[in-house]
C-alpha cells in the first residue's frame, strides 16, 4: 500500500463517520510520510495510544470497501503491533514527537529522529529486515554512537551487544563513515 495515499482515503472515511484519530506512527509509513523513502508498505505502525474500538472497526471496514475495489489491504492494516516499544524508549519521548500527516479526521505524529533511529536501528539489529529504511535515514557516525548504548540494553542475550555493533559497523560502512 501507499501509506500516504491510503491515510489521506482513511481521514474521509474517518470524517465521513464523525470519528478522528489522534496517534503516534512508526516504521516504514512514518518514513514515507516523513518523505524519507518512496516505498510500499503492508500497514500503519501506530505506537500510542491504544487504537479506539470504533477506529479499528472503521479501519476494518474501510479495508473490506478498498478490497471490494481491487486494493490489496489487510484488516490489520492499522495496528498497534509495536505499542510494547513505547515503554523501551528512551525517557521523554512523547514530548519530541513531530507531525507527519495532518487532515481533518487524522492527526499523526512520528518520533523524534534520535528516537525514530533508535527504533529502526534495533528492528535492524533484531530482525535485520530494516537495512534500506537505516540507509534512507542516513545517521551520522555521532548518531550511530549515541544510540549505541540504548540498543545494547534491549536484548539480555549475552551475545547481543557484540550483534548491535556488528550491525552498526555493518550500516557504518555502508554509509561511507569508515567504521
Amino acid at each position: 500500500m501507499k501509506p500516504q495515499t491510503v491515510v489521506q482515503a482513511f481521514d474521509d472515511h474517518l470524517e465521513q463517520r464523525g470519528l478522528r484519530l489522534e496517534a503516534v506512527v512508526i516504521g516504514g509509513s512514518a518514513l514515507v510520510l516523513m518523505g524519507v523513502i518512496a516505498r510500499l508498505t503492508k500497514d500503519v505502525d501506530i505506537l500510542a495510544p491504544e487504537l479506539p474500538l470504533a477506529v479499528r472497526e472503521a479501519a476494518r471496514a474501510f479495508a473490506a470497501e478498498r478490497r471490494a475495489a481491487g486494493e490489496d489491504l489487510q484488516d490489520d492494516w492499522l495496528n498497534n503491533g509495536p505499542m510494547s516499544l513505547g515503554d523501551v524508549l528512551p525517557p521523554g519521548w512523547q514530548a519530541r514527537v513531530e507531525v507527519v500527516f495532518t487532515g481533518r479526521a487524522v492527526l499523526l505524529r512520528t518520533l523524534g529522529r534520535a528516537d525514530l533511529l533508535k527504533s529502526k536501528l534495533f528492528a535492524f539489529a533484531d530482525r535485520g529486515t530494516d537495512l534500506e529504511d537505516c540507509l534512507a535515514l542516513a545517521p551520522s557516525a555521532a548518531e550511530l554512537a549515541e544510540a549505541l548504548p540504548w540498543l545494547d540494553l534491549q536484548d539480555g542475550n549475552e551475545l547481543w551487544p557484540a550483534h548491535v555493533r556488528a550491525s552498526l559497523a555493518e550500516l557504518g560502512r555502508r554509509l561511507g563513515h569508515g567504521v
